[in-house]
């Protein structure tokens, strides 16, 4: 029987610059198999832009079959038009992963450095010198949007394998215990005791 790696898009959206990076998991091997940008400067109607992300949305899923999508949120600045352009961008591409049915899942730019490196304010720099050892490829990359969109991709993919955990940082643990009884209701909820 052939066994096929799940692949996982990582997408870092942008309005004048989209990265996309996409990883293959076979078993516990974790491998490049495609990273790049979308450039999208060129194009001055902010509609066409948002267009032309998800047909490239749209292709990446066709031609790969990931089955998950994983997008880094915006970082919050100062520029109130900048974030709105960047949210839209982002809407766009979570709106044609959906049409693909699957789920984008966001992730924090400091919880990517943090799965990456270790470190939740590490540079650029350091998170692609982790992602060149992790992923073991030497190429050099031209935008840090595209390194970015593979730390994205390795981040839900470690996040994936973690077990849940509450806000205190304890593991939750699924229990067999009926459902409404309170023994279920006590391993559900352990914060709630006193």
């Amino acid at each position: 029987m052939q066994h096929n790696p799940q692949i996982i898009l990582g997408i870092d959206p942008g309005t004048l610059v989209m990265g996309y990076g996409l990883i293959a998991i076979d078993k516990s091997n974790v491998s490049l198999v495609e990273m790049g940008v979308l450039q999208l400067a060129k194009n001055k109607d902010h509609i066409e832009r948002l267009e032309l992300i998800y047909k490239k949305m749209e292709s990446l899923i066709k031609i790969h079959c990931p089955v998950a999508v994983a997008i880094e949120a915006p970082f919050f600045g100062k520029n109130v038009q900048s974030m709105l352009k960047l949210g839209r961008a982002q809407g766009v591409a979570m709106a044609a992963a959906m049409m693909s049915g699957l789920k984008a899942v966001e992730y924090a730019p400091r919880k990517i450095k943090q799965s990456i490196t270790g470190r939740g304010n590490a540079t650029k720099e350091q998170v692609w010198e982790m992602l060149q050892h992790t992923l073991k490829f030497k190429e050099t990359v031209q935008f840090m949007d595209a390194s970015d969109a593979v730390a994205v991709a390795l981040c839900h993919h470690y996040q994936a394998k973690v077990p849940k955990a509450d806000n205190n940082g304890i593991v939750i643990k699924k229990t067999t215990k009926k459902a409404g009884s309170w023994e279920a209701f006590i391993a559900n909820n352990p914060g709630r005791i006193k």
